[in-house]
């Protein structure tokens, strides 16, 4: 038994760098249920008559699957391993389109394309990102960065492809289609997802200055729960989520409402383009950010990369109604946002250990839950009752400079003493 053992771990999928191929390819695969979502509302509105409200439930249930749920969808990984719960993840996460190809009123639709799809990117979202911190003690920033940036890059791919084939086959036809590709290269990529031995981080190089900023054991969830650094570590992320999505889920009334979105800029239109680039710099930023925290340490990081939004803000509220700059700045904004799923669970498994991984970073990942439902509704409220963006804007600059103050003080005097009383 233990000679079969040993050959197996001569495979070729048990070098760290096919894991983390194998990680971007599955998260890509999960991408395009929240990024394309938009190109499936008219048909789906039309077919099933109701209202646009009513339809985006199905949207809000997709994220609040796939955030609230997360340190379930995390410990089913840990439980069961990679491979099965991603293949089950990406089933469900396929199987959710091809279902509600067929569905013929929004509550089925909400249980196919919002319950179902979300719980299976969920399972796949957390488990992808909890592996790798656990594949690369030595760049845990720069691993979880690239994993998070196929979420996002995996609609770069689809979405035109999907959006000429609603165009000329119907959105059913569409969904059942991409739901059986999404579906089987989610779960071909989860067949070679493997956990690293146990003495693979013994095995592994760590530059000592990285190693001290890593804890020497893992905590459980109910350890990590009682300590105060996960809570500052929550209320951090929930800030730079609910100051990211203020943003980033308003892009299209602030370029509309200051007469920029139809401006052309190097011949096309300004707000497609914007949004083309910074879909680009979102996912650019987290593995880029990733890499510079495993070099610079992640609070030094987070202040550098949180100020920058904060700063790009301003900046970008100060010449909105100029289409280039609108473009660049937009980009930018997303540049500074981004990063904070690759910067938040690898200073989690560096300060309570590589064994619990997922699940951790599962209770973590609620903050994001939290950013979803906060970010674009406060927007809204907040222009409801001033009448004007100029507080919105204020409001996320000053959500980012507070969490990059918190990073260079608090967490990282933390996180100091918490790592010296485990050694």
């Amino acid at each position: 038994m233990t000679i079969a053992v040993q050959a197996d771990r001569t495979a070729w999928f048990w070098n760290r760098w096919i894991q983390l191929l194998l990680g971007l390819i599955a998260m890509m695969s999960i991408s395009s249920p929240q990024y394309v979502w938009t190109l499936f509302t008219g048909p789906l509105n039309q077919k099933l008559g109701t209202t646009l409200a009513e339809l985006q439930w199905t949207f809000s249930l997709l994220i609040i699957l796939q955030t609230w749920c997360s340190p379930l969808q995390a410990y089913l990984v840990d439980r069961f391993g990679p491979r099965t719960l991603i293949s089950v993840g990406a089933l469900m996460s396929g199987g959710g389109w091809v279902l509600s190809a067929y569905v013929d009123n929004v509550w089925m639709l909400y249980l196919t394309y919002g319950v179902i799809c979300g719980f299976g990117t969920g399972i796949i979202y957390v488990g992808i990102i909890g592996l790798m911190v656990r594949w690369f003690p030595d760049r845990r920033g720069l691993a979880a960065g690239i994993a998070a940036a196929g979420y996002g890059f995996g609609a770069f791919f689809t979405s035109f492809p999907i959006d000429s084939m609603i165009k000329s086959s119907g959105y059913a036809h569409t969904l059942v289609v991409w739901g059986i590709i999404q579906g089987i290269i989610g779960i071909l990529a989860a067949q070679w997802l493997r956990l690293p031995p146990e003495q693979h981080a013994q095995t592994v190089v760590v530059d000592r200055a990285v190693a001290e900023r890593q804890a020497q054991r893992s905590y459980t969830p109910r350890e990590m729960l009682q300590n105060p650094i996960f809570w500052l570590l929550f209320v951090m992320m929930s800030m730079m989520a609910t100051s990211g999505l203020m943003v980033t889920s308003n892009v299209g009334p602030f370029a509309r409402e200051y007469g920029v979105a139809e401006m052309t800029v190097v011949g096309m239109a300004a707000l497609p383009l914007s949004l083309t680039l910074s879909r680009l710099t979102n996912g650019l930023t987290r593995p880029f950010f990733g890499w510079v925290s495993d070099h610079l340490g992640r609070e030094l990081t987070m202040a550098i990369a949180f100020s920058l939004e904060a700063v790009a803000i301003l900046v970008l509220f100060a010449f909105i109604d100029r289409p280039a700059l609108f473009v660049v700045l937009t980009g930018l904004v997303f540049f500074g946002w981004g990063e904070i799923f690759s910067l938040f669970p690898s200073t989690l498994t560096d300060t309570f250990g590589p064994q619990y991984a997922a699940t951790n970073y599962g209770f973590l990942y609620i903050a994001q839950g939290v950013g979803s439902i906060l970010g674009g509704p406060a927007a809204a409220f907040l222009k409801q009752v001033t009448g004007s963006w100029s507080t919105v804007f204020i409001v996320v600059a000053i959500l980012d400079a507070v969490t990059a103050l918190l990073a260079v003080t608090t967490l990282k005097a933390m996180r100091r003493r918490h790592l010296d009383q485990a050694r």
